[in-house]
């Protein structure tokens, strides 16, 4: 039977499984194209994946490991909430990821050079919205959740038996 921080482990691990490859379909399969900030939201699901494997494997570091995996998966929420922020225009992002050009210049050489050094995918207008929530909305919300979940089970004391 496993128990509690056995099944967590497990289970971080899969929600990582989900979670990146949810994006990845979307990406490879769907055709939406992540900006950076897309990007960077992957980092803390592939830790949380490796984390929740090494969890489930290494049995008395278990508690640590998902300690680490709840940490490392609300500093995801984190970014992914301020990734929210800036596609709903709650506050600015910065300039590597959004785009205002000028036309105040006139000069085409100068609209020119502004359009080059655009980025491509520009991270304040979401790719995907659903019931007015973004991907990046859904993963601040799925990144939050799991990581106080987890965060309450790895510092929940329980009885030896049950660990």
């Amino acid at each position: 039977m496993l128990r509690r921080l056995d099944l967590l482990a497990w289970l971080t691990a899969a929600l990582g499984v989900v979670v990146l490859g949810t994006v990845l379909a979307s990406q490879y399969l769907g055709g939406l194209q992540p900006c950076e900030l897309c990007l960077y939201q992957r980092w803390p699901w592939a830790a949380a994946i490796a984390l929740g494997l090494l969890a489930a494997l290494l049995r008395p570091l278990r508690r640590g490991l998902v300690l680490l995996a709840g940490i490392v998966i609300l500093l995801g929420g984190a970014l992914a909430v301020y990734h929210a922020g800036v596609e709903y225009q709650w506050w600015p992002g910065f300039t590597a990821c959004t785009s205002a050009i000028s036309f105040g210049t006139g000069n085409a050489a100068s609209l020119r050079d502004q359009l080059l050094a655009a980025p491509v995918v520009r991270c304040d207008v979401p790719g995907f919205v659903l019931f007015g929530i973004s991907m990046a909305g859904y993963n601040a919300i799925v990144s939050v959740v799991a990581g106080l979940v987890l965060l309450a089970a790895a510092t929940r004391r329980t009885s030896a038996r049950a660990v």
